[in-house]
């Protein structure tokens, strides 16, 4: 089966749960035998997944600059070339990762909606793109942020389209409330050009069911990983507190950090030591200073991670005991829990959004999500022997059973295969890997 990814770039300068699941999702389907291709949108991936010969679509600096001064014509080709040269995606990616739609009301809205003149000379370049070659089987859009994509390929070439949800809400609600209800309006009105919907847990389905109310046709998959590259059998001597994610206030990075704080006064956990990984961007630098002014007096037993990285990513899960991001809105699900219970590693995480869905037994969920419900328990899973060794057991039980890169890839390919057999004109995909 041939599959196209389209996906929006991060730059890559910290861990964007999204952007990972889509390479995931992607090379899981490889592993399964099937052709693969990723298409980024804005900005360059750096992903093992990503063919470095595909080209950038929506290039962020060229796509910015059209929707603020070239609406109604078009711009230059000298313009163009500068604003799409590597230097400026580069400095780009240096700066991306916001959490807000603020300033990114027209670029949102366009992606959408897909009706405005600058939306439609990019897409243009996108589906020419695809027609020039072998037509793949089925296209998968990363996010309904991106659904006025479907509704220019369906108008131009008869392949299903397939469209991830996750944590839209936490972008579109963002916008001012007429840009908001605009956002969900034209989400709703291209919802008929998505043959099916994908979601990461029941929880978003929930969610997605709630803000797009004739949404239906959703299915549940988890997200996999290759338990094989975490696996770790040898733990720390000493309790290592574990946080990877961007490092940002979103994230609850201030919240772990004044629990770890707590506990080290407390010091009811001999050697308890932290570790910070996942990386930033420029917006977060003031916000991760503080937090770094906070663990000053106990700096010996801290270790920051500064810089994102592939392999310091895989490595990340071996070196601690326990994962906890207490992130302060409802995720769709948590990468990085499945990433750890893959290593043996247990989870303490608010009880909120998917968390109770997908920690599960794997760990320790507490309530309310502030410092001191945190600080108490990762006291309860790190000096209580049994409930620790019972989390460690099911998280690796809910690794190979759940959250597995092969069940990904068939729970997947039962996704795209009667959409394929459905479409008029096209071949039966056979089910078996090439």
């Amino acid at each position: 089966m041939k599959i196209l990814f389209i996906i929006p770039g991060s730059g890559d300068s910290f861990y964007c749960g999204n952007c990972f699941r889509d390479n995931l999702q992607a090379s899981a389907l490889r592993k399964a035998g099937h052709d693969v291709i990723i298409m980024p949108l804005y900005l360059p991936l750096r992903h093992e997944s990503f063919q470095a010969d595909t080209p950038l679509f929506f290039p962020a600096t060229t796509y910015y600059t059209e929707q603020k001064f070239f609406k109604n014509r078009r711009m230059p080709g000298w313009l163009k070339s500068i604003t799409g040269s590597g230097t400026m995606l580069n400095l780009a990616s240096s700066l991306s990762g916001t959490t807000s739609a603020e300033g990114m009301e027209d670029i949102t809205l366009s992606m959408i909606t897909g009706n405005d003149a600058v939306f439609g000379r990019q897409v243009h370049e996108l589906i020419a793109w695809i027609k020039d070659r072998e037509m793949p089987d089925v296209i998968h859009l990363s996010s309904s942020l991106l659904i006025g994509i479907a509704k220019a390929i369906r108008e131009q070439v008869d392949i299903p389209v397939v469209c991830s949800l996750q944590d839209e809400e936490v972008w579109i609600d963002s916008l001012n409330k007429k840009d908001a209800d605009t956002a969900w309006k034209g989400i709703t009105e291209n919802i008929r050009h998505i043959d099916r919907f994908i979601t990461t847990s029941k929880f978003y389905k929930k969610i997605a069911a709630e803000k797009i109310p004739l949404i239906n046709g959703i299915d549940v998959i988890y997200p996999g990983v290759d338990p094989h590259k975490y696996a770790s059998p040898d733990y720390p001597q000493k309790p290592v507190i574990g946080f990877f994610y961007r490092m940002n206030r979103a994230n609850g990075l201030d919240i772990l950090a004044e629990a770890f704080v707590r506990l080290k006064k407390k010091n009811t956990i001999p050697g308890l030591r932290l570790k910070i990984g996942g990386g930033y961007t420029g917006k977060d630098k003031r916000f991760l200073n503080k937090i770094k002014k906070l663990l000053e007096p106990y700096k010996d037993e801290v270790e920051v991670s500064d810089d994102y990285s592939l392999d310091a990513h895989t490595h990340f899960y071996k070196d601690i005991s326990v994962i906890s991001v207490p992130i302060t809105f409802d995720e769709g699900v948590g990468l990085y829990l499945c990433e750890a219970f893959a290593a043996g590693r247990p989870a303490v995480e608010p009880s909120a959004g998917s968390f109770p869905e997908i920690v599960g037994e794997g760990g320790v969920l507490y309530a309310p999500n502030t410092s001191e419900a945190l600080a108490e328990a990762l006291e309860k899973i790190l000096t209580n022997k049994d409930l620790y060794t019972k989390s460690k057991e099911k998280a690796i039980e809910l690794s190979a059973t759940r959250y597995n890169e092969k069940v990904l890839a068939e729970k997947l390919i039962q996704t795209y295969e009667p959409l394929i057999r459905k479409t008029s004109g096209m071949q039966e995909p056979t089910s078996n890997p090439k």
